[in-house]
């Protein structure tokens, strides 16, 4: 089961009411929802959307399984209006690693996929087989910040000369091999910013989000919040350089100076939880 994070602080900052309308961008197995289903009652609707839902329900909830980036499209074909509410959890689901078979982690044998959305063309596979070397350094360095993304790089047109790289255990084994042992005995798995940034890549993550993040402002009510939770530091700039800008020209006020992080109590509940940032802000 995917726990939701930062749920508490979540409901704290878009402060649910009685028959009150939200958006769940991404709503996947319905953690978030459930808790602002609870609050809206009796007549409160939430809009749920994501390529992989798998919560389902409640007759208030209203499904669009597609691309949070349709944000504005979705919520004029289904004439939702204003929301008082939006939040977007950035986290990729427990499902994605465990059950997709698409080659999200580095500690199953899964082929190098990547795609939340299956229609779309570009993969991890692609990525590793085709890019040149500079192009896969500037990944590995612009979305996993990976300071050894030179040798890796390398290291991958080396090996996919002998044979394509085809599964994850074949892309970690090509990692190991050009790191210092130091790094491999790191908290964080030496393959992680690899990982990351090849997802990133896939799914165009950080066009996405910047693309969004001014679709979700116009579809708040004036008075209504917005929640955003990020798991990098990449996606948490984008959002903090959003909202400062938007505040600059008075149009939210920023209901997190800092933002916000899971209690100790949370992470050891929930280790995943301990990279989660959430930051918030009130529309004028």
């Amino acid at each position: 089961m995917h726990i939701p994070v930062l749920q508490k602080e979540v409901i704290e900052y878009l402060t649910p009411g009685p028959n009150e309308n939200f958006i769940d961008c991404t709503i996947g197995e319905g953690g978030h929802a459930s808790a602002i289903l609870e609050k809206i009652k009796p007549d409160g609707k939430v809009l749920g959307i994501d390529l992989n839902i798998r919560f389902k329900g409640d007759k208030r909830l209203i499904l669009a399984e597609d691309n949070f980036t349709n944000l504005k499209e979705i919520v004029e074909k289904i004439k939702f209006g204003k929301a008082d509410g939006i939040l977007m959890d950035l986290g990729f689901s427990s499902w994605h690693l465990e059950e997709s078979g698409r080659g999200f982690s580095f500690q199953k044998q899964e082929p190098l996929d990547m795609r939340y959305n299956l229609e779309n063309q570009l993969t991890a596979e692609k990525i590793l087989n085709f890019w040149s070397a500079p192009e896969i350094e500037r990944i590995l360095k612009e979305y996993g910040e990976e300071k050894f993304a030179k040798e890796i790089a390398r290291e991958i047109i080396n090996s996919r000369q002998i044979r394509p790289i085809q599964n994850t255990f074949q892309l970690v084994a090509i990692i190991r091999r050009v790191v210092p042992a130091g790094y491999q005995r790191q908290k964080i798995h030496p393959a992680t910013r690899t990982f990351q940034a090849l997802r990133i890549a896939v799914n165009d993550e950080l066009n996405n989000l910047q693309a969004v993040l001014p679709e979700a402002l116009d579809i708040l009510k004036k008075g209504g919040r917005i929640a955003v939770i990020s798991f990098h530091s990449l996606e948490d700039r984008i959002i903090k350089n959003f909202l400062r800008d938007e505040a600059k020209e008075n149009l939210i006020s920023i209901l997190t100076k800092k933002p916000v992080t899971a209690t100790f109590q949370e992470i050891k509940i929930n280790p995943r939880a301990r990279s989660a940032k959430l930051r918030a802000a009130q529309k004028i």
